[in-house]
């Protein structure tokens, strides 16, 4: 069931841009991690501004396009930890970050509902 519509993507998507930037100075990230964080909330801001959202000015990213990128990025971090031999706070950090992206990824809209067909 999608129940997220872009509205709210749009605005979670700046929720998730606060919460990399933040996480190295609030939990204490440092090196790999911590520029990771950081370049992940650079990464998610461009793309949410590049991103054409239903009722917006267009934009060279469709929202689908959007939704495919969410869901590599989340799997990506829920592998990362392990790649990387991350423990502790770090490892803690990625997974829920990863889950996050994954569940809103599951939740979203990407495509509008196409009406069905009378009966």
């Amino acid at each position: 069931m999608r129940i997220i519509a872009a509205r709210l993507h749009r605005a979670l998507d700046f929720v998730t841009v606060g919460g990399f930037a933040l996480a190295p100075s609030v939990l204490g990230l440092a090196g790999f991690a911590a520029t990771l964080a950081y370049l992940l909330a650079v990464v998610h801001l461009a793309l949410t501004l590049l991103t054409h959202f239903p009722g917006s000015a267009a934009r060279p990213v469709s929202f689908a396009l959007h939704g495919a990128i969410e869901g590599v990025v989340g799997i990506a971090l829920l592998l990362l930890p392990w790649l990387v031999g991350w423990t502790g706070t770090v490892r803690m950090f990625y997974v829920v970050a990863g889950l996050v992206i994954l569940a809103v990824w599951a939740l979203s809209a990407y495509r509008p509902a196409t009406p069905s067909a009378a009966a």
